[in-house]
This record gives C-alpha cells, sequence and structure tokens, in this order.
C-alpha cells in the first residue's frame, strides 16, 4: 500500500511537470506559426486566440498519451537507477507486480484521451474549419492586410492598401488593377470606403484618385481622373460545410461507414489503446544497463513511440484508401506492440531471476 501511493504520487508530479512542458511547447509554436499565416493574410487576426484554443484541443489526445509513456518511463528508470528495483526483486516481486499500479494511474488518462479523442476533439476541428471558412467568405477588402497584395474572389483584381481603419471600412492610399481579357486596368487613389446599398451588395468608394486604362500589348493608356469612383465586392460563394472525415462526430462516422470515415475511426480507436500499451510498455523498457548509459533507454522509447505513432498514421492511411480492411488494421499495429510488450517482460523476468538467487545465497 505504501509502495503504491508513493509510486502514484510520483507519477502524478511527473505527468504535471511533463505535461506542462509538453504543452507549453505545444501553445508556443502553434501561436508562431499563427502569427505566420496571419501576417500573411490566411487567417483573421480577431481569430488567433480562438484557432489556438480550438489547435491546442485538438493536439491534447496525442500530448497526454506522451505524457503518460514519458511519465512511467522516468519513474521506473529512477528506481532502477536508485537501486530500488534490487530491492523489490529481492523482497520476491517481479517486474508483472508494477502492472496493476501503473494501469490504475493509466486509467483516467485513458478515459480523458477517449472523451477528447471521440467527442471533444471532432468539435474543435469542426469549430477551427468553420472560422476559416467564415474568413474566406468576407469580400475582397475585408481579407487586405495593410501593405499586402491580396487577390479578389474572382481572381482577375488584385487590390494594394496602405492603411485600414479600425473598424476595417476605410482605406488610405489604395491601388487596384483589374483584367479583363486583354484589357488591363489600374486605379490609384487617396482614400476609400466600404458602402452598401439597399439590394445587399457592397462597394468600394474610392475618392480622389486616378484610372489608367488600356492593352497589355498596347503602347498607351487612357488616363482618366475622378472624385468618386465605385468598385463592386465579390463575396466568396463557398459552402460553410465541412465535410471531411475530422470533423464528423463518432456517431456521424459509424453512420456512414465509408472508407475515410473507417480510417479516421480507427486513428480515434487507437489513441486511447495507444496510451494503455504504451505504459506497459515503459514499464520493461526502463531497466538501465551500465555497460551501455542510463539515456540509452530514453533514446529507444523515443524511437518506439515515433516508429509506433506513424504506424498507426499510417494503418489509417491504409484504411481510408481501402488497401487494408477496416477489421484489421483497427486492432493489428496495437497487438503488435503487445506482443513486443510480453517479449520484453519476459525477458527481464528471466535476467532478473538469476541476479535474485545469486544475492539470496549470498545472505
Amino acid at each position: 500500500m505504501i509502495f503504491k501511493k508513493s509510486m502514484r504520487r510520483e507519477l502524478a508530479n511527473l505527468a504535471g511537470v511533463v505535461f506542462a512542458t509538453l504543452f507549453t511547447i505545444l501553445v508556443t509554436t502553434t501561436l508562431i506559426r499563427m502569427l505566420g499565416r496571419a501576417a500573411s493574410g490566411k487567417v483573421d487576426t480577431a481569430s488567433l486566440i480562438p484557432l489556438i484554443v480550438f489547435s491546442a484541443i485538438n493536439a491534447l489526445p496525442v500530448l497526454l498519451v506522451l505524457t503518460l509513456y514519458v511519465s512511467v518511463l522516468i519513474a521506473v528508470t529512477r528506481a532502477y537507477r536508485d537501486s530500488e528495483m534490487v530491492i523489490w526483486f529481492a523482497s520476491g516481486r517481479s517486474l508483472l507486480h508494477w502492472v496493476r499500479p501503473v494501469l490504475g494511474f493509466a486509467a483516467p488518462f485513458v478515459a480523458l484521451i477517449a472523451a477528447l479523442t471521440f467527442a471533444v476533439s471532432p468539435w474543435a476541428n469542426r469549430q477551427s474549419s468553420e472560422y476559416k471558412q467564415r474568413f474566406e467568405q468576407r469580400e475582397d477588402v475585408s481579407q487586405i492586410s495593410a501593405g499586402q497584395f491580396r487577390e479578389s474572389a474572382s481572381a482577375d483584381r488584385v487590390f494594394f492598401v496602405e492603411s485600414l481603419s479600425e473598424d476595417q471600412q476605410s482605406v488610405r492610399n489604395v491601388f487596384v488593377t483589374q483584367r479583363g481579357g486583354e484589357r488591363v486596368s489600374i486605379v490609384a487613389a487617396v482614400s476609400g470606403r466600404i458602402e452598401a446599398r439597399h439590394d445587399g451588395e457592397r462597394f468600394l468608394v474610392l475618392e480622389k484618385g486616378r484610372r489608367y486604362d488600356g492593352e497589355e500589348t498596347g503602347p498607351a493608356f487612357r488616363v482618366m481622373e475622378f472624385e468618386r469612383y465605385g468598385l463592386r465586392l465579390e463575396p466568396r460563394l463557398t459552402d460553410l460545410r465541412d465535410d471531411s472525415a475530422k470533423v464528423k462526430t463518432t456517431f456521424e462516422l459509424i453512420a456512414d461507414p465509408v472508407p475515410r470515415n473507417l480510417g479516421e475511426l480507427v486513428w480515434r480507436i487507437g489513441l486511447p489503446i495507444s496510451a494503455a500499451a504504451l505504459a506497459l510498455l515503459a514499464i520493461p523498457l526502463s531497466s538501465i544497463n551500465p555497460r551501455v548509459g542510463r539515456s540509452i533507454n530514453l533514446i529507444v522509447a523515443l524511437l518506439i513511440y515515433v516508429t509506433y505513432s506513424n504506424l498507426l498514421s499510417l494503418t489509417q492511411a491504409w484504411v481510408a484508401q481501402e488497401r487494408l480492411p477496416f477489421s484489421l488494421g483497427v486492432w493489428l499495429i496495437h497487438a503488435v506492440l503487445l506482443a513486443g510488450v510480453a517479449a520484453l517482460f519476459w525477458r527481464r523476468i528471466r535476467i532478473a531471476r538469476p541476479a535474485i538467487r545469486l544475492r539470496r545465497a549470498r545472505t
């Protein structure tokens, strides 16, 4: 009982530190990526915080799997390093007695990962997709970032503005170029604002500027000066619905068992299973061999995790591409890993038995 309480307390402390470190790295990298996309005009700056939150929620299951794996690995490695495992084996206990307390500690992680994977992550993906598509549906000028060239929805018009007002309804120092067949129109104005008509159409009304009309191969352009000039803004008529498997609920995936939905099910089912399997793997993998150094098992553990995660993603892709049946892909990789766990347990127990007998004979 004392051992279990001490181990759970140590695992909980390690899990808190590991998760905080991984989550900080995740949020930092996501923030940098989103800021880069906002600077290039691919996402709305007002949506940065929600998009970062949804991205973090989507990555939480993988972070929790890795947190559980690393925490158990570090805890058992420390027990080997401090010779606690020697006392453990000498008292007649085997490595298998670690399985129950480790699985007890892993159970809340597995339940939380399942809840996030089956319910919360699809919702976060759906919300993130809607934010991005709403931004793509905005009018031409609404998507403009100051100091950047932006293409219109119809791809025949390019905007450039030096500055925008805070409400993004007025612009200053505007440059617009438009193509229609071989004809080219260039408009430059001091300022402009967005006006809405009664029929719902919106116009960019430019003030105090010039318009240059001509042909691409022509020798000259016709120049006109204007006090007011209106450009119709074209809304993007895209469908807000996202039909990808990642945004669908688990019940929708089960109700429509097409290959891409089955592939997504393989991934969602695999994450909770992988958490428990990796927690078990960390127990025999933590054994330290003094001849090869203390860090070699950490490197091996990292390589195993990367390989296992990539194989799970590969299995998902194969099921989605109908190269592997769902009935086989949903358990194959996990069965291989669990077989490796059983082999490692057998090897560690077989190595530990002669050492225990030798110590007992000496005493």
